[in-house]
């Protein structure tokens, strides 16, 4: 009975420990927002204000809006962050002791920290916290900088380019596969005539900002610069860990950042010949991947290079990351604990992975030249494609009538594959390939290039939301450009029942495209129309790999093609091994046909020369992951459901004549 009593509050423990003073300053100088008088106005409010004014083309009043909610909601965060840590620090945990109602000071101190909190925070905002709960969707805004992509459009509508170029950057950090924003960056640099290196990212962590910095100076040769940089990094991401903690979040991602592996601060350490400091590191990384065989012979090597007088065993790791894993060692302990108190499993997911940030890479900092990396037995291996950790299932219903299963993964010689005809009618396919003519611009998604795979076609493209917009202005029918999002929402729902997927798939990438032989160049052509490729990985023919890092779109999970037509030769689409020469499979396209596959390297493919004619399809990329979902989707099916309550209001409104009678 006294482990069920418990189990709660073991579960809450990790969240209410005070903050550590490990791993740099707690009250390292952060910047300090601008107060504004009276009660702190709630972001989601003035997000959704903001939002509402852009669409209505009032950008003055947007700006205004959307900025108010950017500060309100660093402005939240940093109130409870300060709430918290003064609460810990005023009602620190009483011990535990001994016999009957020995918890009962633990729970009395939990208590007071709580009331302090609600008081602190309800103090610090002008009003009720209550206020300023806001709904997952807004949260997942936030977080993807979706604010910036609607600040941007506003500022050039405002013509203030140089605050447009910091709004798109900004954004673009976060989002990075989104073509549309990059093209506009690239715009708006051409146009003000400013370098790469002079963009601002509004949203920059200190310590990210440290670790460029040292990236910088390592590449200069700077190397007492760049190790005090990594350092400075270093402690800074320790200090944003706790305050993450603070708020009871849970830990930190930090995507495509490595600096904690710390195995690219070993590079700066040798630099410099401070092999002790080197050790510490590398024996700092096996705390974390204890089994890796090229840091087990580094740390045989360092020790060969100290001086008889020093015993290597009296060198340790690093204690900033010795605390940090013995805090969530006993964390995870914890947790477990209360999970087998409330009659549950708990299974530790694993922390250590590229997806959080963590994952060895085997590499030296981004940017820096490679050719002279391999010193000293330091390995550059790189990181293969993982094998797909999810049940390999196939087979499930098609959901919708007259669609006809062709092939399956057997039949096309490979894993994870479908061929499907009868997904479009030919009148669908003829109303799209009308509006693909009114709204396609070449080189969409390829930074305006008219030949981005081949100099013998023409590429052009267009995005569901660009359908949308084309049909609301009156450009294209608005039922066609409708069809267009409605038939990739219909692919979607059948590449996730079909490959019998356990989570939801999201639209990663929507994107029309056609291919135009170009007249006069076809002529021995032995090109390809799309060269041979993975969806989520870099495809390396040579070493017969493929190597699952930036700037492959890693998050990508499923990948289809819907087609929209046969009037045209070549073009077909093949699926090869890893040598990207050995063909196990060629399709054919024609109306109403879709392909579906596995996104990683166990498909390679791509497209033969297109000699004649225009081939057009949809071309669809989706993942599991919710955190990656195509911000123009979600964008689209904001300006969907507008429509259908337009369209709703004139059925109501629609008066019968009989009733004037």
């Amino acid at each position: 009975m006294r482990e069920r009593i418990w189990a709660p509050l073991l579960l809450l423990l990790p969240l209410l420990l005070p903050p550590p003073l490990w791993g740099g300053p707690p009250d390292s100088p952060r910047r300090e927002l601008e107060l504004e008088p009276g009660p702190l106005q709630p972001f989601d409010l003035l997000y959704a204000s903001g939002a509402a004014a852009y669409y209505s083309g009032d950008y003055r009043q947007a700006v205004r809006d959307l900025e108010a909610a950017l500060r309100s909601h660093r402005r939240l965060r940093e109130i409870r962050t300060r709430c918290a840590r003064h609460c810990a620090a005023r009602h620190p945990l009483a011990p535990l002791g001994e016999g009957p109602g020995a918890e009962l000071p633990l729970f009395r101190s939990l208590l007071g920290r709580a009331r302090c909190y609600r008081s602190c925070e309800t103090q610090r905002l002008g009003g009720p916290a209550s206020r300023h709960r806001v709904s997952e969707d807004v949260r997942s805004d936030f977080q993807r900088r979706v604010p910036y992509n609607y600040l941007q459009r506003a500022y050039i509508k405002l013509n203030q380019l140089e605050k447009a170029m910091e709004a798109a950057h900004t954004f673009f950090v976060a989002n990075p596969e989104h073509m549309e924003m990059q093209q506009n960056i690239e715009n708006y640099r051409a146009t003000a005539g400013v370098e790469a290196l002079q963009l601002v990212d509004r949203e920059a962590k200190p310590h990210l900002e440290s670790y460029s910095a040292g990236v910088k100076h390592y590449e200069a040769d700077d190397f007492e610069l760049a190790i005090r940089h990594f350092e400075q990094a270093l402690r800074e991401y320790f200090v944003e860990d706790i305050e993450c903690r603070t708020l009871c979040e849970g830990p930190q991602r930090f995507e495509e950042y490595e600096y904690l592996g710390y195995k690219t601060g070993l590079y700066e350490a040798i630099a410099v010949g401070e092999y002790v400091k080197a050790l510490e590191c590398a024996k700092a990384y096996l705390l974390c991947h204890p089994d890796d065989e090229d840091v087990l012979d580094n740390v045989d090597y360092y020790e060969s290079l100290l001086d008889d007088s020093i015993d290597p065993a009296s060198i340790e790791a690093r204690e900033d990351l010795t605390m940090f894993v013995k805090r969530h060692k006993l964390e995870s302990e914890l947790i477990k604990s209360a999970a087998e108190g409330l009659g549950f499993s708990y299974t530790e997911p694993n922390y250590w992975i590229r997806y959080g940030g963590r994952q060895d890479e085997n590499r030296v900092p981004s940017g820096v030249n490679v050719e002279g990396a391999e010193v000293h037995g330091l390995s550059m291996g790189k990181k293969l494609s993982p094998k797909i950790d999810r049940d390999l299932r196939e087979g499930g219903p098609l959901l919708y009538e007259n669609i006809t299963f062709v092939y399956n993964s057997e039949q096309l010689n490979g894993t994870q594959r479908v061929l499907l005809d009868n997904v479009l009618s030919e009148e669908q396919c003829r109303e799209l390939h009308s509006v693909a003519t009114g709204i396609m611009l070449v080189g969409d998604g390829y930074r305006g290039k008219t030949s981005p795979h081949t100099p013998n076609e023409k590429f052009e493209g267009a995005t569901v939301l660009k359908a949308l917009k084309s049909g609301y202005e009156g450009r294209v029918p608005l039922k066609s450009a409708r069809l267009f999002y409605d038939i990739s929402e219909k692919a979607r729902r059948i590449v996730e029942s079909y490959f019998m997927l356990n989570s939801t798939l999201y639209f990663s990438y929507t994107h029309m495209v056609c291919r135009t032989a170009l007249s006069g160049q076809q002529d021995r052509r032995n090109d390809l129309s799309h060269p041979i490729h993975a969806d989520n990985c870099l495809l390396d023919p040579e070493a017969n790999e493929c190597w699952k890092e930036p700037p492959a779109y890693t998050f990508r999970d499923y990948s289809a093609l819907l087609y929209m037509n046969d009037d045209f030769e070549g073009g077909e689409f093949i699926f090869t091994e890893m040598d990207a020469k050995t063909v196990t499979a060629s399709i054919k396209p024609k109306c109403g046909r879709m392909i579906s596959f596995s996104s990683g390297g166990e498909n390679p493919h791509g497209v033969k020369a297109v000699t004649k004619g225009k081939r057009c399809a949809v071309a669809l990329w989706f993942t599991l992951d919710p955190l990656y979902r195509e911000l123009e989707r979600i964008q689209a099916d904001e300006v969907i459901a507008i429509l259908d309550q337009e369209q709703q209001g004139k059925h109501e409104l629609n008066i019968n004549p009989k009733d004037e009678l």
